[in-house]
């Protein structure tokens, strides 16, 4: 028997998981695996800590937070450190497309960011919030979002220079 609060946890994911799955593709760089293990990751958290999430003054700012939260605590993860990437992994089901938002290329080009990079600019352009909410989900100053977002554009500006087929695909 469901209570009030698991009727509520429950729509919450039904109706906002698809967006979560989005954005983790778009902070990871398109490793759909790793979107998803972090989306699991942000709901636990989010189902343990649900009466202050209710009481979230801004509730999205509150998921964005958990979600590079929970990416950053993937990153220090030791196991992580010594997996070694492959072109081609056999048996691999297709990553599923960003919503068709953003293309190969500028998800390469992203993967070549750090992470918290990648999130300053995920969030500033990709979802536009601004500098406040931008500093609020990744857990810093505002300077620190203008700085962040100013040297990842630079290098994927760099980046894309150096490998223009990234721009087309």
């Amino acid at each position: 028997m469901k209570n009030e609060r698991d009727e509520q946890f429950h729509h919450f994911v039904v109706t906002r998981r698809a967006a979560l799955v989005r954005t983790a593709t778009l902070l990871t760089a398109g490793d759909a695996h790793l979107a998803e293990d972090l989306v699991q990751s942000t709901l636990t958290k989010l189902y343990v800590a649900w009466p202050a999430f209710r009481r979230a003054d801004n509730p999205d700012g509150y998921v964005r937070r958990v979600l590079v939260n929970a990416l950053t605590d993937e990153r220090r993860r030791w196991w992580r450190r010594r997996e070694r990437p492959m072109a081609e992994v056999p048996d691999r089901a297709a990553a599923e497309a960003v919503g068709g938002e953003v293309g190969e290329g500028l998800r390469a080009a992203l993967s070549q960011l750090p992470p918290r990079m990648r999130a300053a600019l995920v969030f500033r352009y990709f979802y536009d919030l601004d500098v406040a909410d931008t500093a609020d989900a990744l857990g810093c100053s505002e300077g620190t979002v203008k700085s962040q977002t100013a040297r990842a554009l630079e290098r994927l500006r760099t980046v894309i220079g150096q490998n223009p087929s990234f721009a087309l695909r």
